[in-house]
């Protein structure tokens, strides 16, 4: 009889209350198994829920509705067979290196010669013996991680949750952690038999995992599912694994632009975070000679020295704007976007400010109020309130700065930033005015 899932999701949804007493959902319906012997990937674009699933699956937050079972049993609060490695660390900075690796050990009662024990053969596991007495502050970021994984694997635990574990880390330092992690996981020199994975890379996630699940946003939802069968060590410059690149890309933009949740949701649309410049250096790429048929997106990203999950969010933004369209793995630039490269620098932004008060209705919406308004003035905080129904009030504040560097660049509103005010002028001509009134020396 074969053994069952580490892990499952059985129709699993999360919703958090919202200021109105209403609530928002952040994830919808998800169901999935983890198996032993087996590392799984989540990816998505930023705000899709993958920290939030986590947490559902270390029993750090209860789910709504659905269940999540741990060895077929319903999990609804943290297990000593589930660990989490985050992103920040998360060290005691008054306890050392010891210290800090044997507290999970503590917290379950285990004896203090069987956790000293326990501690110091985790340390040296994963590569840090000889610090047991240094204190978090004396270590670097690095290190400091080191540290968070023999904590999460002293415990013994069945499944190792990663919460972008390499992201706070520098290209070096997390480059050398991972492939060290990867070899010990290979070696079976850990105890977990599954790790899941939360990415915002989709190369990292393609290096390590067997199975990348792709998320979809508002709410977040299973979308697509990458079965990776390449051999460790894998080879990044390979046809085959492009070839992967290339699929979870796919999936990940295959609602990009103008799509029926946008028109839903109208201002409530989750802009991604892409500037001016940065659309700007894509649609230059795409013009030069050559390029008439498009672009591969893994080669543009190569061009623009981006890892391929950043340059998503650029791509997103070109595509909601009408300038480029992505298909079949080639990015292209559509007529207006082809227009757009072609015409000087006012008629740039011209352009630029039709598509965004056509395409984007929070852009609108701005317009719209700053036109009705005696003094064409509005605070910023009128339009957090508003985003307040559908994001956090982090994820408004992106918005809100998304829209405001595209608005200021089409020149069809400018921002105060010294003021918080929104306007129809320009806050920088109001100087010369006022000298030429007296008013100022």
């Amino acid at each position: 009889m074969s053994e069952g899932p580490l892990l499952e999701l059985q129709h699993v949804s999360k919703s958090f209350p919202s200021k109105d007493g209403g609530a928002i959902k952040v994830l919808d319906d998800m169901s999935l198994q983890i198996n032993a012997g087996e590392i799984v990937a989540f990816v998505g674009r930023s705000g899709c829920g993958k920290s939030t699933l986590l947490r559902l699956l270390c029993g750090l937050t209860p789910a709504s509705s659905g269940r999540i079972l741990y060895r077929g049993v319903p999990l609804r609060r943290p297990q000593p067979g589930v660990s989490m490695v985050f992103q920040t660390f998360a060290l005691f900075p008054w306890l050392n290196v010891l210290q800090n690796v044997e507290l999970g050990l503590e917290a379950q009662g285990v004896r203090r010669d069987e956790r000293r024990a326990r501690a110091l053969a985790a340390i040296d596991m994963i590569g840090m013996d000889g610090f047991e007495s240094a204190y978090p502050k004396e270590l670097s970021g690095g290190m400091r991680q080191r540290v968070g994984f023999a904590r999460a694997l002293v415990v013994n635990p069945d499944v190792l949750l990663m919460d972008e574990a390499f992201s706070a880390l520098d290209v070096a330092t997390s480059e050398t952690l991972r492939n060290d992690l990867l070899d010990l996981w290979l070696e079976r020199q850990i105890p977990a038999r599954a790790i899941v994975m939360v990415s915002h890379s989709i190369e990292e996630a393609l290096v390590m995992a067997d199975r990348v699940v792709v998320l979809d946003s508002n709410p977040g939802r299973f979308k697509a599912e990458v079965t990776v069968a390449l051999r460790h060590p894998r080879d990044r410059d390979s046809h085959a694994f492009h070839d992967l690149i290339d699929r979870v890309y796919t999936a990940l933009t295959a609602v990009a632009g103008v799509t029926p949740l946008m028109r839903v949701l109208g201002i409530g649309h989750r802009l991604p975070s892409a500037t001016v410049a940065q659309m700007l250096g894509v649609l230059e790429k795409l013009d030069r000679p050559g390029a008439e048929s498009g672009l591969a997106f893994v080669a543009l990203a190569n061009e623009m020295k981006l890892l391929v999950a950043d340059l998503l969010p650029i791509l997103e933004a070109l595509e909601l704007l009408d300038f480029a369209h992505v298909a079949r793995r080639q990015v292209q630039l559509t007529p207006h976007g082809k227009g757009f490269v072609e015409a000087d620098i006012l008629r740039r932004k011209q352009i630029f400010g039709e598509h965004l008060l056509q395409r984007v209705p929070l852009a609108a919406h701005i317009r719209h109020v700053l036109d009705e308004r005696a003094g064409s003035r509005a605070p910023l905080g009128r339009f957090l309130r508003e985003l307040e129904e559908f994001f956090t009030e982090d994820e408004g504040k992106r918005v809100l700065d998304t829209i405001t560097d595209w608005g200021r660049y089409a020149e069809i509103f400018a921002y105060d930033a010294r003021t918080g005010v929104f306007s129809l002028e320009n806050p920088s001509a109001e100087r010369p005015r006022r000298r030429r009134e007296g008013k100022l020396p």
